[in-house]
C-alpha cells in the first residue's frame, strides 16, 4: 500500500510528536473521526485505548531503523518532561530491542522508577532490571557512553551515569540476605556490591559537576549514614533538604533527607 501521512500535535505532556499513518480504512477512521478526540482528551466510543497502544500500531509497519530513531526521539522528550511512569511503560514494549540505544534507555528509566518505588521487592526487581538492559546495551555497542557499566571509562564527565553506577552498587549492598538468595536463583552470579564502592561513585559524579541532582546529595547522606560517618551524613543531607524543589526527584529528594536528619536528631 501507498504510505499516507498525516501529522498530528499532541501537547498533552506538552510533547510534539509526528506519526506516520498507513492507507487503512479502521485507522484513518479513529484518526480523522474519533482520534481527534482522542488528542483533545476527549475520548469517543471508539478511540484507541491507550496512547501507547497507537504509537505501537503505527510504529510497527515502518522501517526498523526508522522506527528505533522515533523511538528514542520520543523517549527522549517523555525523559525530557519527567514523565517517569509513562517512559518506563513505553520503552518495555521494546524490551527485546538489538538497539543498544533503546536498551539504555530502557536501563535508566527502570532505575528512575524503582527510586519512585516503595515497595522494596518491586524496587529491588527494578534495579535488577535496569542492570540486566545496561548489560544489555553494553554488549550491542562497546563504545556507546550512555550504557552505564562503560560510561565512566568512555565519557567520565557524564555525572548523571555516575551516579546511576553508584545508586546500582547501593542497592546491591543494601539488599537483606533473603533478597540475595532469590538474586542467586535467578543469576549465575548475582550482582555484588558495598557501600564504599558506591560512595565513590556518588562522590565521582558530584566532583564532575557539583549540586547537580539533589537525590545524588541524598544517596552520598544515606551512604555516610550507612558506614557510620555521621559528620559527613549530615553535611550532605543538610545539602539535600536544602536543596531547590523543581522536580519531582527534587520533591522526593528534600522529603527523604528531612526524615534522615530527624532520625539523626536533627530538628526541621
Amino acid at each position: 500500500m501507498l504510505l499516507r501521512r498525516i501529522i498530528c500535535t499532541v501537547r498533552k505532556t506538552p510533547l510534539r510528536i509526528k506519526y506516520r499513518v498507513y492507507n487503512n480504512p479502521l485507522t484513518w477512521a479513529m484518526i480523522c473521526g474519533v482520534g481527534r478526540n482522542f488528542f483533545n482528551g476527549n475520548l469517543g466510543r471508539f478511540a484507541i485505548p491507550s496512547f501507547l497502544a497507537f504509537t505501537t500500531i503505527v510504529y510497527a509497519q515502518q522501517p526498523d531503523k526508522k522506527v528505533d530513531d522515533e523511538i528514542v526521539e520520543m523517549a527522549d522528550n517523555l525523559y525530557d518532561h519527567h514523565e517517569v511512569d509513562k517512559l518506563y511503560e513505553f520503552l518495555s514494549q521494546y524490551k527485546d530491542s538489538k538497539n543498544d540505544e533503546i536498551q539504555w534507555r530502557l536501563a535508566r528509566a527502570a532505575s528512575d522508577k524503582s527510586k519512585k518505588e516503595t515497595d522494596e521487592t518491586k524496587k529491588k526487581e527494578l534495579t535488577y532490571e535496569g542492570l540486566h538492559h545496561a548489560e544489555i546495551a553494553v554488549k550491542l555497542n562497546e563504545n556507546n557512553f550512555a550504557a552505564h557499566k562503560k560510561a565512566i571509562a568512555l565519557n567520565p564527565q557524564d555525572a548523571t551515569s555516575i551516579h546511576s553506577l553508584g545508586y546500582w552498587c547501593f542497592v546491591f549492598a543494601d539488599m537483606p540476605w533473603y533478597q540475595r538468595k532469590i538474586a542467586s536463583m535467578l543469576f549465575a552470579t548475582p550482582p555484588t556490591s558495598t557501600y564504599e564502592e558506591a560512595l565513590k561513585y556518588f562522590l565521582d559524579a558530584e566532583n564532575v559537576d557539583p549540586n547537580f541532582y539533589s537525590m545524588n546529595l541524598t544517596m552520598l547522606g544515606k551512604t555516610y549514614m550507612r558506614i557510620g560517618n555521621k559528620k559527613m551524613a549530615l553535611l550532605y543531607l543538610s545539602k539535600a533538604h536544602e536543596y531547590p524543589v523543581k522536580t519531582e526527584d527534587d520533591k522526593d529528594a528534600h522529603k527523604e533527607a528531612g526524615e534522615l536528619l530527624a532520625s539523626l536528631g536533627v530538628k526541621s
